[in-house]
């Protein structure tokens, strides 16, 4: 009843209703578009190859994933909208080390507007040399639905061409959802990529483990244990996105005016658990994808480092497993050194007559937050390498790799992190219609002592 009831208000609310109703026009646009195929390709040709082969566990397959299944469709949207977010990790890294790029942002908005352009132009040639390694991609593993009268040449010019608008669409589509729609676009964009193969995974998966079979007899039980599995992990995933240490800090009393006094309250500096997000698993899922290309070159006589290279292609192997485990804890102490400067905090602290309590201002404030930081940075990572390599457990205790994928990593983290931001816009929406519906239905106090002035209203 309550669910319904907060549905109610949110459709009754006429601001509110229009940007969710214009959000899903915007990802229905983005839905049809990865299902166009590009000029020159056979749609039924390719249709019947991708039926036929199967890249689960690969760095293809998780590609595909992101894409909503552009990729292996030969979308016009099979780039997806990462090449924008390839930029925008460039661009932010380049901001924490480049003086040009730290002045930009310390410029307001003519400084973030400079940024967002410098952005778009890099995604655009993020965007062409990622076209070349998908022509490449579709020559190698799809050559004969490529229709043979198009020209190599005239068929790659135009592949590029139309990847490049398609991610440069998509970046503008993401960017109207964040205007004019509800939540952050991009970020919506690449929840819906991820979660298109959700329905589909888990019908197999519920063909697979919970019909009955002529062998084994019925395998409901099984199912039920891996969803209340996934529900555990939803909400570790849930508590760690969202916990935060809170350090406490005292403002210095001053007297303004006479007797006024400002200040002299107490306020907190909120350091999140993960501040690093989901981007040390992204670098070290990059890192991993070198293995497994290095290993295709590595001569046969050496089968045993071939094998080791090639077992990196496997997301369920031990190495990779162990590897990626070890490189997301790396990246994740990395990341939030750059992103996070003690140093910086202790001078703002000082500048707003701010002090921790116990703590002298300055350089003893600087180590105390890198300290604290510290303490809850190495759980913090572990938390994270754990989810990481949850997928290759999952798939290796009987789970069908395509749903294992929803079990930890990157999408899991994004599908959690989304969803709990574009829950609260919505429940900001809500409370700022609760306070005008006060506002305006408060009753004005009855004068009181005969006085001339009514009071205002209550709110």
């Amino acid at each position: 009843m309550k669910f319904l009831k907060v549905f109610k208000e949110i459709w009754e609310m006429e601001e509110l209703r229009d940007r969710i109703l214009y959000t899903l026009l915007m990802i229905g646009i983005f839905r049809l578009g990865a299902h166009v195929v590009l000029p020159g390709v056979d749609a039924i040709k390719l249709a019947a190859m991708v039926g036929n082969s199967s890249q689960e566990g690969s760095p293809l397959g998780l590609l595909d994933m992101f894409s909503g299944g552009a990729f292996n469709r030969a979308s016009i949207f099979a780039l997806g909208i990462m090449p924008y977010i390839t930029a925008s990790i460039v661009i932010q890294l380049m901001g924490m080390t480049v003086p040009y790029f730290q002045k930009l942002q310390k410029e307001g908005e003519s400084g973030r507007r400079e940024l967002n352009n410098i952005t778009r132009s890099l995604t655009i040639l993020v965007c062409i040399a990622q076209s070349f390694g998908y022509i490449t991609f579709l020559r190698y593993s799809y050559s004969s639905a490529i229709v043979d009268e198009m020209p190599a040449l005239i068929f790659s010019a135009s592949t590029i061409i139309v990847l490049t608008s398609c991610t440069v669409f998509l970046m503008w589509l993401g960017e109207k959802i964040t205007d004019k729609g509800i939540g952050n676009g991009i970020s919506l964009l690449i929840m819906i990529g991820i979660i298109a193969s959700l329905p589909t995974e888990f019908l197999n998966e519920l063909k697979n483990k919970g019909m009955y079979s002529s062998e084994s007899g019925p395998q409901l039980l099984p199912f039920l244990i891996e969803m209340i599995i996934l529900f555990g992990i939803f909400l570790v995933s849930i508590a760690l996105i969202q916990a935060i240490r809170r350090i406490p800090v005292n403002y210095a009393k001053k007297v303004m005016s006479g007797e006024s006094v400002v200040g002299g309250t107490r306020e907190y500096i909120p350091l999140k658990v993960n501040a690093a997000g989901v981007m040390p698993i992204i670098f070290a899922q990059a890192l991993m994808f070198l293995p497994g290309m290095m290993g295709q070159f590595v001569p046969e006589s050496m089968e045993s480092m071939s094998g080791l290279m090639a077992s990196f292609s496997d997301f369920t192997s031990v190495p990779y497993n162990i590897t990626q485990f070890i490189l997301v804890i790396l990246f994740t102490y990395f990341y939030t050194a750059i992103l996070f400067n003690p140093k910086q905090m202790s001078d703002d602290l000082k500048k707003s007559n701010a002090f921790i309590p116990g703590v002298r201002p300055g350089t003893d404030t600087a180590n105390f937050i890198d300290k604290i930081m510290s303490r809850i940075l190495l759980p913090g990572s572990i938390f994270l390498g754990l989810i990481t390599i949850i997928p290759g457990i999952a798939a290796e205790l009987g789970v069908q790799r395509g749903f294992a994928y929803f079990f930890g990593g990157t999408s899991l983290l994004i599908l959690v992190g989304v969803v709990l931001d574009t829950i609260q816009q919505i429940d900001s929406y809500l409370l700022m219609r609760h306070y005008d519906s006060l506002s305006r239905t408060g009753r004005k106090r009855p004068r009181q002592n005969n006085s001339p002035i009514s009071t205002p209203s209550a709110l």
